[in-house]
């Protein structure tokens, strides 16, 4: 039988919050759940050492006061063989049994101790049981193990553990003699700990379980607040996914101060990179296509009625010349706008501003019969852009050509006012309407009333001098020339002036 497998068709996956997602194909943890892991261990690890510890102190505490109890309990006896006396005779004890019944008789044992006199038999292999105080209740009591009390009547060690089914002894012994004989007798205390070590067993499952608690309370806790914290990181990934070439324009809610509102201030900021540099190019593609459709229009049009006639030919490739140079100057425009968002659209150097302005005056006289002037100089030292500056004040030198006629003043100057350095031209043409004050610093606007003789300009220039005044963190002015005219200024606020007074 054959069978077809159904074509895949491929999905946006969707933004998600689980532990486990898919992306192309491959299972991945989320950061969110990774916290979560690493918190639980990290907890986990803690929590069982600190219980770990804890059973382990607590455990050597019980072997602390079960030595303290023996050794007690061995001091007793030995000082009173040494000065006790017998009760019915009042003299010293001669009988290691006597002794032994004489103290026993005496005693209240502790919990889980035993108190035990042993004496020697001759000829039988366990010792004899004088006397036993005890309180082990649930355990068999070391006085019916008998095999266990020989092991203890015939070490040679006063102490020791004794390991039986039943559970661990640990034991004390003081050996007893008649004077200037061998040993014939013993106190043995014994003590059983099992009920000490498991109360601390049991508190010890106390404590883990109370951990297991507390890592079941921080799953909860640390799910909701890891959560929370990487909110804005979620935001990042959506928005991004969400982006287009067609919206730029969705940004991440900053909440905080935090290093996660510092990321989505950080995004935000490259958003808004991104959205200049997306309209830069779509302004670019639009305007280019704008001005560049009327001169191949143009071109077209006057191709196609070119007649045989020498006359006709010669005035169509003249007319043609013309738009193809427009057509230039307007492309050269257009890439130098599109420069000046790139950071080293304006290069910053040391600059001597008379130098400049001396150079800008000589090449302005080249644009047209005015009466040119250089009106004031100022003789500093400052940080600019040459190169830049100087093409700004040449095509304000243009513009006021543009508008103004033959022999009419054109005065071109520079001066320090206060922190700024200001550089200008001022014409004497009509000016500028209050109206057109504004727009005619956009691309391809050109004011509604022309100042003068109509130019072959696409209305860029001063687009070009407002970018790179900005270029320089500086600005563009338009003001009235006293008895007519406009005076155009770039204003350079961050221009440092590095020495030097104005002249």
């Amino acid at each position: 039988m054959t069978t077809t497998a159904a074509r895949a068709t491929p999905t946006t996956a969707p933004v998600t919050t689980d532990p486990v997602t898919t992306d192309h194909g491959h299972r991945r943890i989320t950061a969110r759940f990774r916290i979560l892991l690493w918190l639980l261990l990290m907890m986990a690890v803690g929590l069982v050492s600190v219980a770990t510890t804890t059973r382990y102190l607590l455990l050597q505490d019980v072997d602390k006061r079960i030595n303290r109890l023996l050794t007690q309990e061995t001091a007793e006896f030995v000082n009173f063989e040494e000065r006790g006396g017998d009760p019915q005779t009042g003299r010293a004890f001669t009988d290691p049994a006597e002794v032994l019944y004489a103290f026993l008789e005496r005693q209240f044992p502790d919990p889980d101790e035993e108190l035990i006199g042993l004496e020697r038999v001759p000829g039988e292999p366990d010792p004899r049981k004088i006397l036993q105080q005890h309180d082990v209740p649930g355990t068999q009591p070391l006085i019916e193990d008998n095999h266990a009390l020989r092991q203890i009547f015939r070490s040679s060690a006063s102490s020791g553990v004794l390991h039986r089914a039943e559970g661990e002894v640990r034991w004390a012994k003081v050996s007893v003699a008649q004077r200037g004989a061998s040993p014939s007798a013993a106190f043995v205390v014994a003590i059983h700990p099992q009920a000490e070590q498991e109360r601390v067993n049991h508190e010890f499952r106390i404590l883990l379980g109370i951990s297991g608690g507390a890592l079941l309370l921080t799953i909860g806790i640390g799910w909701g607040v890891a959560g929370r914290i990487l909110k804005p990181v979620r935001l990042v990934r959506t928005t991004a996914a969400e982006l287009t070439e067609q919206d730029l324009t969705r940004r991440i809610p900053v909440r905080g101060s935090d290093d996660i509102a510092a990321l989505a201030e950080t995004f935000n900021a490259m958003l808004d990179r991104l959205e200049r540099a997306f309209t830069a190019q779509r302004e670019f593609v639009d305007d280019a296509g704008h001005e560049l459709r009327t001169p191949i229009t143009i071109v077209r049009g006057h191709l196609e009625v070119m007649g045989d006639d020498p006359a006709d030919r010669e005035e169509t490739i003249r007319l043609v010349a013309d738009e193809l140079d427009r057509m230039s100057r307007i492309v050269e425009d257009l890439l130098l706008l599109a420069k000046t968002e790139r950071p080293d659209f304006v290069v910053p150097e040391p600059v001597q501003v008379a130098e400049l302005t001396a150079d800008v005056f000589v090449n302005a006289r080249t644009l047209g019969e005015r009466d040119w002037q250089l009106a004031e100089v100022a003789d500093v030292e400052a940080e600019l852009d040459f190169q830049r500056i100087t093409q700004a004040m040449v095509q304000l030198a243009q513009n006021a050509v543009q508008h103004t006629t033959p022999g009419q003043t054109i005065r071109i100057g520079s001066r320090v006012d206060g922190p700024n350095l200001e550089l200008y031209v001022a014409d004497s043409g009509p000016g500028v309407q209050e109206q057109d004050a504004e727009i005619i610093f956009e691309r391809f606007r050109r004011g509604s009333f022309r100042r003068g003789a109509r130019g072959s300009g696409a209305g860029l220039g001063l687009s070009i001098v407002k970018a790179i005044a900005e270029g320089h963190r500086g600005r563009v002015r338009l003001d009235d020339t006293p008895g007519g005219g406009a005076t155009f200024t770039l204003v350079l606020t961050e221009s440092q002036v590095l020495e030097g007074s104005p002249t």
